[in-house]
């Protein structure tokens, strides 16, 4: 099995049973359902596609509920789609539930970055500045220095690191252990951050 859909619940820490305290993330695993079955005749690939959560249909448009109808569901607010070796074991809007996996296992995490919108080359590479504040520079601090010369090439090249946006990108975080698992209120505990904002969306993957 490829995964699951998971929501961001926040961090926390909890002790071990060697006393240690460790930092680690709530996650909220409901069950999901699968929305479509992608095969190598059809597509190229195998892979599933799973939806969590309820979607209210009127803001639904037609063809996503069309899709949704096809596996015989209510729409679904996230859809992700997950690669897998094979699909015969999967039944078109069938649930796939959290005790697929198990306290202490290994798993991939991946979401979307929080976005930091522009930041400059300190915070976004790292830089240290150009300088302490001596000899009138006092404007310096925090700025870039030179970004190549200057006849030859005349150009800035391409990649140079300089300000921008910085955030909001696809992350995958690996081997995060899995420290707990409430089954009753579908709660996964991993050991470690993962990426993203409080109540986003997950891929966790086996590993």
């Amino acid at each position: 099995m490829a995964g699951l859909i998971g929501k961001n619940i926040g961090m926390t820490s909890i002790f071990l049973k060697s006393g240690e305290n460790v930092p680690c993330t709530i996650l909220k695993v409901d069950p999901c359902y699968i929305v479509q079955i992608k095969t190598i005749e059809n597509d190229g690939y195998f892979s599933i596609q799973l939806g969590v959560d309820d979607r209210e249909v009127k803001k639904t448009n037609k063809s996503l509920f069309n899709h949704f109808k096809k596996a015989g569901l209510s729409p679904k607010k996230k859809l992700l789609e997950f690669k897998v070796d094979k699909v015969s074991d999967f039944i078109l809007g069938n649930s796939i539930q959290i005790n697929i996996f198990e306290e202490g296992e290994l798993v991939h995490v991946k979401g979307i970055s929080k976005g930091k919108g522009f930041q400059g080359v300190i915070k976004r590479h790292n830089f240290s500045g150009v300088g302490e504040r001596t000899h009138g520079q006092h404007n310096r601090l925090r700025a870039p220095g030179s970004i190549g010369a200057g006849s030859d090439p005349s150009r800035v090249f391409k990649g140079k690191k300089m300000a921008g946006k910085m955030g909001k990108k696809s992350v995958t975080i690996k081997n995060l252990k899995i420290l707990k698992i409430d089954f009753d209120q579908n709660i996964m505990i991993l050991k470690g951050s993962v990426p993203g904002n409080k109540n986003s969306y997950l891929m966790i993957q086996k590993k």
